[in-house]
Parts: C-alpha cells; structure tokens; sequence
C-alpha cells in the first residue's frame, strides 16, 4: 500500500463518496467514470478481496430490502451508486489501522459534536467489520464455502443479529471509553501538509466537475 496519510485517504475517500452520492439519478455514464476510480482507489489502497466482496455483499442485501420497493429502474441506480460509495469507504476502513480512526477524523473541519458522532460511528464499523469476519468463518466451519454459500449464510435473519449483536459489543466498547476518560475530545492533531492540501483540491475539483456535468447532460438531453 502506497504511503499516504491517514487524513489523506479520508478527505480522497470523502470527495469521491459526496461526488458520486450527489449525482444526477439515472447519470450511468458518470456513475460508471465514479465506479472506475473506486475500483482504483480499492486498487491503490490493497484493500483484501474477500473480506471486501463479503462486506459489500451483506450490505448490498440490506439495502436491496430497502431499495427494490422504490421500483427496479430506480432501484437499479440507486444499488449500483451505493456499492460504488461502499467499495471507496470500505476500501478505506478495511486498510485502517486499529483505532486510528479519530487520527484521521481530527483533520476534518466539522463541529466537535459531529466529530465525537463520527468517531462513535467509526468505532462501531470496526466493530461491524469484525463481527462479519466472525459470520463468514463460522459459515465456512458448517461448510458455506464460496460466494454463493455466504449469500445463503447472509439471511435477512442474519444480518439482524449481525447488527444486534455489533450494536451490543458497541455499547459495552462505548462504556470502556467513558470509563478511561473519554469526554469527547480527540487529543491528537493531524494537520493537512501543502501537497497533501493540493491533492484534497485537486479531488474536490474533479469530484464537483464530474457532478455537475451530470446535471448539465441532463438539461440538455432534456
């Protein structure tokens, strides 16, 4: 893995992910240029395959329940679009190191109150991602091997005590904090060096041009 800071990857990791949530619905041309650099993005980070591709598809299986009632053709957007969201911020959680994720969120120009949420929100995904890896070897050990083996694995039923029984880890994670001092502050600054704010605009710029455009089409075409 390239040797890019941790404030780096989350502000690239951001811009892509804003730049392809905001996009037009039914812009499949840029959606598919926004699916091309998370791939290369997954690609530059060495983000490990399978555990990615078992994220993406429990997830991917929730948010079908959630998606496929709208209608298959918005759906369809809206599917493809969030697995591309999910391929860039997964990439960049699987490649964390543990419990640096505040690291990271101290470089953000957000309110404090937001940044304790994000740092909570992150601190339970790594904990998501651990209880998945703990689904997947169990499936393996009563013989669901391969992709299709997993998908059967990953019930609806499933993916509820996955969340229930990550959210109850979370609770008892979150009373360990508070009990060695946690209020809230993160103690360490991570500032943002010239090259590295350069690369943050040079993304910004392309994420904004990539967007908008997608707008733009639209008008005309219409």
């Amino acid at each position: 893995m390239l040797k890019i800071a941790l404030p780096l990857r989350l502000h690239l990791s951001l811009a892509i992910v804003v730049g392809a949530a905001l996009l037009k619905y039914h812009a499949w041309l840029w959606l598919a240029v926004y699916g091309a650099i998370a791939l290369i993005w997954a690609r530059v980070l060495r983000v490990p395959i399978p555990r990615l591709g078992g994220l993406l598809g429990t997830e991917l299986i929730f948010l079908s329940l959630l998606a496929l009632p709208l209608g298959w053709e918005r759906a369809s957007f809206l599917l493809v679009r969030s697995l591309v969201c999910l391929i860039v911020m997964n990439s960049f959680l699987l490649t964390l190191p543990p419990h640096s994720f505040g690291i990271a969120l101290k470089s953000l120009p957000v309110p404090r109150v937001l940044k304790e949420n994000l740092l909570l929100a992150g601190q339970y995904l790594e904990i998501l991602l651990l209880e998945v890896t703990r689904m997947q070897r169990s499936a393996q050990l009563r013989g669901l091997t391969g992709a299709a083996g997993w998908l059967r694995y990953a019930s609806a039923a499933m993916i509820g005590a996955l969340y229930l029984r990550s959210l109850d880890r979370a609770e008892r994670v979150y009373a360990a904090m508070v009990t060695r001092g946690y209020n809230g502050q993160l103690p360490i600054d991570s500032p943002l060096r010239p090259k590295e704010r350069f690369a943050v605009l040079t993304a910004w710029a392309i994420a904004i041009c990539l967007t908008l455009t997608s707008y733009l089409q639209s008008a005309v075409n219409s």
